[in-house]
């Protein structure tokens, strides 16, 4: 059963008669029904022939409007939608009579975007290059981009069909229009699932994205720089302030008056069809996460660069992300973890828990068994780190390790000095201190980085171990978000009170590790 109404064959034929393809003509009828969508164009075209077909008394047009002139495509141009057509008078006895468009002339509203890119041929070209992409997926997500002025002469075509069905006292709105993208993908959606063999899903990381442009109408747009300027900024990342949005937002401002007044209603019939910009296939990001011990006292965490010079050969991020790019075949990543330990600071314990942002993965489905491989690989390659309870995990569980960074403690084990002698008892005070709160001003090395400000830390727990009269061993378990170096020396007075204030004595670090950060994530894995 054909999808449009007698009511409004009326309108449709305005539409079919001014250059209009038939799915369009749906869309703005309000037709929502997916299959008549998906049916091939020519058959589409000479269905809706049949429809409009009547009385030859009954093609008289109503209304001073004179009669648009039969598109007749160039015989060369038949093998090729971007050829351009020629307009051609039909042979018809009365000039009144409405002519019809070849079922190969570009669409006036759509520009051919719902012609010839809707059909088998140009999906298998899109597939064939997402084939050769090189990226596992089980599941795609289609992402369409089209030209602005479609939007300008959907809304011309729009304004016609308004007009046309106030005459029939019909109030038809504007969100009753289908649109473009949704058609688009009503009819490829199968089309792709059935070349690729994976179903098209709204949430998969890999996506496919079609960019469509079209020169010839480009400045369709520009009256409305001129009626609507407050609607067209510069924005970043754009060559033109003519985005689908900004247009959008001009088309939603402009009066009807104002548009009839600057564009044509129905939109011309174009020369030429759509072009494809670029056919760009990515994946989302995947994560994967453990926790790192460190056992140098000379690696940073992160690369260490300063003034452009690289202070050390390679950092805690590099030992581990470098193998997990190589075997995701990822194009960047990034390196987050619980904190960080300073470069001359040893992470012991059960580790520190870290995650590897990977960008744009092209290989993303590994079994448990390759990745505890992955895990020996890394731990093979250096002496400095190791890693363990390697894991793929989600966006989402990232926050458990965020979390911990503020609200959990951490186990420090620090050799201090002191410049005056001491014997045990000197030192015994300490272990009888709980909960200790210390005021922390940005300590003078990190100034550079973090802004001044005052922060309130707790130290739960001292433990000491007397070594001998200038040295002695100090574990500590803290809030997370405490500078242990500046509580012990006290960076000339910015931490109070601190080791140092509480001995009477100058006090200072020679060594600090982490022996652990007590944040339950990632889950811990069997060996």
């Amino acid at each position: 059963m054909f999808p449009l109404t007698e009511g409004s064959k009326h309108v449709a034929r305005l539409l079919f008669s001014s250059g209009t393809c038939p799915r369009c003509i749906f869309r703005l009828c309000g037709v929502d029904l997916h299959a008549p969508y998906k049916r091939p164009s020519k058959e589409l075209f000479n269905d809706l022939q049949k429809f409009l077909e009547t009385e030859k008394d009954e093609l008289i047009l109503e209304g001073p409007n004179p009669p648009l002139k039969k598109i007749r495509l160039q015989e060369d141009g038949m093998d090729n939608l971007n050829g351009n057509g020629e307009e051609g008078t039909s042979a018809t006895e009365d000039e009144n009579i409405v002519s019809e468009p070849s079922d190969l002339s570009v669409c006036n509203v759509c520009l051919g975007i719902l012609q010839e890119f809707c059909e088998k041929e140009f999906i298998a070209k899109v597939c064939q290059k997402v084939e050769t992409s090189g990226f596992e997926f089980t599941s795609m997500v289609l992402s369409v981009s089209f030209p602005p002025q479609l939007s300008v002469r959907e809304h011309a075509a729009w304004l016609l069909v308004k007009q046309e069905m106030g005459k029939q006292g019909l109030t038809p709105g504007r969100n009753d229009v289908v649109q473009l993208k949704e058609a688009y993908k009503w009819i490829t959606h199968p089309l792709f699932s059935e070349e690729l063999g994976v179903p098209t899903d709204g949430k998969s990381l890999f996506e496919v994205s079609v960019v469509f442009a079209h020169p010839e109408t480009v400045e369709d747009c520009h009256f409305l720089g001129e009626v609507c300027p407050d609607c067209f900024k510069p924005a970043k990342n754009k060559q033109s302030v003519f985005t689908r949005m900004a247009v959008l937002k001009a088309l939603n401002k402009i009066k009807e008056e104002d548009f009839l007044k600057q564009f044509p209603c129905p939109p011309k019939s174009p020369k030429t069809v759509s072009t494809v910009l670029e056919i760009e296939c990515t994946h989302g990001a995947v994560f994967v996460a453990g926790r790192y011990n460190k056992y140098s006292r000379n690696l940073p965490q992160t690369p260490w660069i300063i003034d452009g010079e690289r202070k050390m050969e390679s950092s805690v991020e590099e030992l581990i992300s470098d193998h997990l790019l190589a075997a995701f075949k990822a194009e960047s990543f990034n390196f987050s973890s619980s904190g960080r330990e300073d470069v001359d600071v040893r992470t012991l314990g059960n580790g520190r828990p870290f995650a590897v942002e990977l960008l744009n993965p092209h290989r993303v489905h590994f079994t448990s068994q390759e990745v505890k491989e992955l895990q020996q690989k890394i731990n093979k390659s250096s002496d400095k780190i190791q890693v363990r309870d390697l894991q793929l995990v989600t966006r989402e569980a990232l926050g458990y390790m965020k979390e911990g960074e503020e609200e959990k403690t951490k186990t420090y084990s620090a050799l201090v000095w002191t410049s005056r002698a001491i014997q045990r008892k000197d030192i015994g005070f300490l272990d009888d201190l709980k909960d200790l709160k210390i005021d922390q001003k940005t300590p003078l090395r990190v100034l550079h980085r973090r802004p001044l400000a005052v922060r309130t830390r707790a130290i739960h727990s001292m433990e000491t171990h007397y070594l001998d009269e200038h040295h002695f061993r100090l574990y500590l378990k803290t809030q997370a978000g405490t500078y242990i170096k500046e509580f012990v020396h006290g960076d000339f007075g910015r931490t109070k009170p601190n080791i140092g204030s509480l001995m009477n004595a100058t006090a200072d670090i020679l060594e600090l590790d982490v022996e652990s950060v007590d944040v339950d994530w990632p889950p811990a894995l069997d060996d």
